[in-house]
């Protein structure tokens, strides 16, 4: 009997050693978790839970696009009255030859300016540097081609075979010059002495007279109206004034 109870204890003493050796361990469930589990989950539940720092994106916070260190400022000659149509034509190139990354700005110089049409005024962006558009680019033999055979342009503004390469501060010196000018827009107009014009503005409204002198810069004239019957000079600017009909 003691025998028997000594040989069952061995088995149960066996059986207890074949359980352990069967149960896995802490390590194994998660090797058998990971493996089992679903590639692109396991990868990101790594990256989560491991050390490594989080990227810009998984911060929430987006990377600024790099600048490209190559790009000059260049200027393009166009047929004169179609510096619109050759901009517009040139974007559309570069965006069918996939070389947005080698373009940046493209200016037209234009300045503000008031004509005069049926007696109503219109304030338009006239072109002051007619036949030449600015731009800015990383100039390699693609952009070369790309430019040189854009509709109306007849090529680049250079110096022997290279073309000449300006610098910021130059175009801003150039283009400026309409933020000069948008405060005070020019009348597209033109007077000459002895012209009969029609006051429209001032204590002189609806006044005609004679124009005895002109001043371009200032855009202004001297008109000679009669007051009570004696003629008397008075200063008005472009703007107040319009040409007397015939």
């Amino acid at each position: 009997m003691r025998a028997e109870g000594k040989g069952m204890a061995n088995k149960l003493k066996q059986t207890e050693q074949v359980a352990e050796s069967e149960t896995p361990t802490r390590d194994e469930v998660a090797v058998t978790v990971a493996a089992d589990a679903d590639p692109e989950t396991a990868v990101a539940g790594e990256a989560v839970g491991g050390d490594q720092p989080a990227t810009d994106a998984e911060a929430g916070t987006e990377a600024a696009a790099p600048v490209n260190e190559n790009f000059k400022w260049y200027i393009i000659h166009a047929y004169s009255g179609f510096e619109r149509k050759v901009k517009e034509s040139l974007m559309s190139r570069v965006a069918a030859y996939h070389l947005e990354d080698k373009v940046g700005r493209i200016e037209i110089p234009t300045e503000p300016t008031t004509e005069m049409r049926n007696g109503k005024k219109y304030t338009i962006d006239r072109v002051f540097l007619p036949g030449y558009v600015f731009v800015e680019m990383a100039l390699d033999n693609d952009m070369w081609h790309v430019v040189k055979n854009t509709p109306r342009v007849t090529g680049f503004l250079q110096t022997g075979d290279q073309p000449n390469a300006l610098s910021e501060a130059e175009v801003n010196a150039m283009l400026n010059r309409a933020d000069v000018t948008k405060e005070k827009p020019k009348l597209k107009l033109k007077f000459t002495k002895g012209e009969q014009v029609r006051i429209t503005d001032g204590p002189f409204n609806n006044f005609n007279g004679a124009v005895d002198d002109v001043n371009e810069d200032k855009q202004t004239l001297k008109v000679m109206v009669s007051i009570f019957g004696r003629p008397t000079p008075t200063e008005v600017s472009f703007a107040n004034v319009e040409k007397a009909e015939e």
